[in-house]
């Protein structure tokens, strides 16, 4: 365990992945200040010291800092227009969504009453969110359209639309192991909406 008084480097992250740790352990009931310092081997002060809102703050921002890293990642989908499939970089873009903290992490701010209001106040400031991933995609397809792998006739806000609501239905309502693979309906999904 880490000294009390000795700075800690990387103490957000590391809070953060032992967050992410627990929730996936033992869903997010087990979320607490101390499972999650005990989690990351620290002193129990560190996380309040680095969120002084409490859980309510750490939960909000953890969320806050995946999707940002999701959003992020989706940007670099347009510049990967000509290459590879359609079908194969529309289905990555999905998988990062499905991989960002999955599930587990995916309702976690509605668990917690602050943490989802300080959640849907960085959301409305400019957050970026689903949101985001949904423009990246529709980028990404009017590229396609443009270099003739798309049909011109493929509305490209729509299927970016379904394609990232579907994604956040099934982070929100499935994936315990008794529910089929998400990436292959998302991979059916795909290739009903473009045609790939």
């Amino acid at each position: 365990m880490s000294p009390r008084g000795v700075a800690v480097p990387d103490a957000r992250e590391r809070l953060f992945a032992a967050a992410e740790r627990v929730v996936v352990q033992g869903g997010p009931g087990a979320l607490t200040s101390r499972a999650v310092t005990d989690e990351a081997d620290c002193s129990k002060g560190l996380l309040h010291a680095h969120f002084p809102g409490g859980l309510d703050e750490f939960v909000a921002e953890l969320v806050l800092d995946r999707l940002a890293r999701t959003a992020a990642l989706a940007a670099e989908l347009p510049a990967r227009a000509g290459r590879d499939t359609v079908a194969a970089n529309l289905t990555g873009v999905t998988s990062v969504l499905l991989d960002s903290g999955g599930p587990a992490m995916s309702g976690l701010a509605l668990t917690r009453p602050g943490a989802a209001l300080r959640f849907r106040e960085a959301m409305a400031g400019g957050a970026p969110g689903f949101t985001a991933v949904q423009e990246s995609v529709a980028e990404y397809l009017r590229a396609e359209q443009r270099a003739g792998r798309v049909a011109d006739g493929v509305d490209a806000e729509a299927v970016a639309l379904a394609l990232v609501g579907t994604v956040h239905h099934l982070l929100m309502t499935t994936w315990s192991s008794a529910d089929p693979d998400p990436r292959e309906q998302i991979g059916r999904l795909v290739r009903a909406l473009t045609g790939h």
